[in-house]
């Protein structure tokens, strides 16, 4: 018989966490990094009041599927043409060779097993941290603001492709296997999204969905929870990391749906409700669950090797900010390449796929969690003050003092993630 204890603590701790940040606005610490937290204290390897049990992982599992849907949701192919796309698809391939040199350095210095995983894990950004700063200081729209979207869109996806290419299919095929494998399922999504597309041109099929999208069937909230499970099915099936399926389900549905009628504006919050207000929570105070602290503690090496990871952090993915001069000059490009340092779900997840593989050490996995939950600390707050320098005077009074919601509202990006099979990890498939 299934008991729901340990779920209670969880969903009621990731309440408290938001709950206990609303109470205080002008403490600027992402709600993020709080359920992490409460998930370490209640967890196994504190206070213990907490074990991960199968009704916990389930709605994990789905958090972390959810969370990367509405990642893939946020994409928005008509920003990534022309010079931003050249500009910051070059950025990111100076920020994966970067990368791999730091990764290489890690593995000669004894703190990381695999040089091109870790290099994986550094490229990540947290967009869903950095889209409510630029959103309040005002640069949402501006040309800092979209480029730097745009890059994390494209470091997002980038991480997702090399985790799948490189980690995905071990054993069966190799790298050019799964180069096959990943083919395939490009070919299979775009057959979906145009089978998608033809139906959306149907007079009769839109004239229902319209009609039940706000009734108790909430047929399109529906319709796009068969799409996430389908994607996430076929990824596994084929033998593919089942991230990258819950990634391309968000990013076909932002790019068949466009809704320029304005027929179903309440769609994305509806989904954004489900996943953030139910799903994804659990997966961020299960994450706190599994951290390792005895790991992260068991020797000052170790210890050490969090403000190492930071750097490495810091060196990926700001270095590579410098090709925006031409377009922003060389203190907005400084903003930016501070603001795409700030990463953490991808960490996260991508390391426990990395303890099912044996490619990173337990110590290795929980110092990786803890810079990247010093960089969305750090990191923001550093962008927004510098930001708010460049505001005009009048402007930078008038400014109200808010909180930094991370991870919430419609502009949620990338954070991308995976998932174990490892003993005492999240039940999610590794492909192949």
């Amino acid at each position: 018989m299934l008991h729901f204890t340990n779920l209670l603590i969880v969903v009621a701790a990731a309440f408290a966490a938001n709950l206990a940040l609303g109470f205080f606005p002008g403490v600027r610490i992402p709600a993020i990094v709080l359920e992490i937290l409460l998930g370490i204290v209640i967890g196994p390897s504190v206070l213990g009041w907490v074990t991960p049990d199968a009704p916990v992982a389930v709605f994990a599992l789905v958090g972390l599927s959810f969370l990367l849907f509405l990642s893939g949701l946020e994409i928005d192919v008509r920003r990534l043409r022309g010079p931003t796309l050249r500009i910051t698809g070059l950025a990111f391939a100076v920020s994966f060779a970067i990368a791999i040199v730091v990764g290489l350095g890690l593995s000669a210095g004894g703190f990381v097993k695999s040089p091109l995983f870790i290099a994986i894990v550094l490229v990540a950004t947290s967009l869903g941290v950095i889209v409510p700063v630029l959103k309040d200081s005002g640069n949402i729209g501006s040309e800092l603001g979209q480029l730097i979207i745009a890059a994390a869109s494209i470091a997002d996806f980038g991480a997702i492709i090399l985790l799948s290419l490189f980690f995905s299919g071990r054993g069966s095929g190799g790298t050019a296997g799964t180069l096959i494998l990943i083919g395939l399922f490009a070919v299979l999504v775009c057959l979906i999204g145009l089978a998608i597309a033809g139906f959306e041109r149907s007079k009769g099929l839109a004239h229902v969905l319209e009609r039940l999208q706000d009734t108790t069937a909430e047929i399109r909230v529906r319709g796009a929870f068969v799409l996430l499970l389908g994607f996430v099915a076929l990824a596994a099936t084929i033998g593919l990391e089942t991230i990258l399926g819950a990634f391309a389900a968000g990013a076909l549905l932002s790019l068949v749906d466009r809704d320029e009628m304005m027929t179903h504006p309440q769609f994305r919050a509806k989904l954004e409700a489900a996943g953030f207000g139910i799903f994804i929570p659990v997966f961020f105070v299960s994450t706190g669950l599994h951290f390792d602290v005895n790991a992260l503690f068991s020797s000052a090496s170790t210890v050490a090797r969090i403000p190492l990871f930071l750097l490495a952090i810091l060196l990926v993915r700001a270095l590579p900010a410098l090709l925006y001069r031409p377009l922003l000059g060389a203190r907005k490009s400084v903003i930016a390449g501070v603001l795409q340092a700030t990463t953490l779900p991808f960490i996260v997840a991508s390391t426990q796929i990395g303890l099912s593989l044996g490619v990173v050490s337990p110590a290795s996995a929980a110092a990786l969690i803890a810079a990247g939950l010093a960089s969305v600390i750090i990191f923001p707050a550093i962008g927004l003050s510098l930001l708010r320098r460049d505001m005009p005077p009048g402007a930078r009074e008038a400014e109200p003092s808010r909180p930094m919601p991370v991870l919430t509202a419609a502009d949620r990006a990338l954070c991308t993630a995976a998932a174990p099979t490892a003993a005492g990890a999240f039940p999610i498939g590794v492909g192949g």
